[in-house]
């Protein structure tokens, strides 16, 4: 069971951090945590990847906002998208 995450872009929007970055589920994986470098989270969009209709949406398994840079995702096993998390 592996779960991994990349970022890809950190920009700054006057004191407003916004991360982005995908994530990826294999061998029955179901979530994980994610390390974003803010120092505190007010918001996170998951987006699954997919060409049909998921029966679950995958969510953020954190009360925000959150004082500390790593969130945790469940989602359905095997699964791959993109996060956006937005900060300081």
């Amino acid at each position: 069971m592996a779960f991994t995450y990349t970022v890809n872009s950190d920009e700054l929007h006057g004191k407003t951090r916004i991360v982005t970055g995908n994530y990826t589920n294999a061998g029955g994986s179901t979530g994980g945590d994610i390390k974003t470098g803010l120092t505190t989270v007010y918001h996170v969009n998951l987006q699954p990847k997919g060409s049909a209709i998921l029966a679950n949406q995958p969510v953020v398994n954190e009360t925000l906002p959150l004082e500390k840079g790593d969130i945790t995702i469940v989602n359905t096993a095997n699964e791959v998208g993109t996060w956006v998390a937005v900060g300081i």
